[in-house]
C-alpha cells in the first residue's frame, strides 16, 4: 500500500490487488482518517503510466472535488516527478553493477547471468523474462540485456 498526502486533511491510499484475471489498483480517499470515496481500475497484463497508481488517482480525482483540475495535474506531475527521480537512480545502479560484471566475468554466460540477476535485483517484481528465456543463445540474451541496460541511459 502506498499513501499520497494531499493536506493535513485529505489523503489517498492506493494498493496493488492481484485478480483472476490480472490485476487492479484501489484508490481509497481519507479524509482525517476515515473513507470517504474510492475506486479502482482492473488490467489484464500491465499500465502504462509514469507512476504507479497515477490511472487510478486521475480516476479519483475525477469523481470528486477535493482537487480541481489544475491542481490534480500539479499534484500528478509532481509525484511523478520524485517517482522518475527515484527511478533514474535505481536505474544508474543498475548501470553501474553491470559494467563491473563485464570486468569480474569470465565469458558472455557469466557476463549475461550477471547482468539477469542485477537487473532482477535493482527492480524487483518489476521485471520478467520470457518464459523461453533459457532456451535462447548468449548471444540473443546479451543482446537483449544491453538493450534493457541502454534505456536506463
Amino acid at each position: 500500500m502506498k499513501t499520497f498526502k494531499i493536506n493535513d486533511e485529505y489523503e489517498i491510499a492506493c494498493e496493488h490487488q492481484n485478480t483472476r484475471s490480472g490485476f487492479r489498483h484501489v484508490a481509497i480517499l481519507l479524509k482525517d482518517g476515515e473513507e470517504i470515496d474510492r475506486t479502482k481500475i482492473c488490467y489484464q497484463n500491465r499500465t502504462w503510466e509514469r507512476f504507479n497508481f497515477e490511472s487510478v488517482l486521475h480516476k479519483l480525482f475525477d469523481k470528486t472535488d477535493v482537487l480541481n483540475d489544475e491542481q490534480a495535474k500539479e499534484f500528478l506531475d509532481c509525484i511523478a516527478k520524485d517517482d522518475f527521480d527515484r527511478v533514474a537512480g535505481i536505474f544508474n545502479s543498475i548501470k553501474m553493477v553491470c559494467a563491473v560484471g563485464e570486468v569480474l566475468t569470465d565469458d558472455k554466460k557469466e557476463q549475461n547471468d550477471w547482468k539477469k540477476k542485477m537487473i532482477s535485483a535493482g527492480l524487483g517484481e518489476g521485471v520478467s523474462f520470457p518464459d523461453d528465456w533459457d532456451s535462447l543463445s548468449e548471444d540473443e540474451k546479451q543482446r537483449r540485456l544491453d538493450g534493457a541496460v541502454e534505456v536506463a541511459q
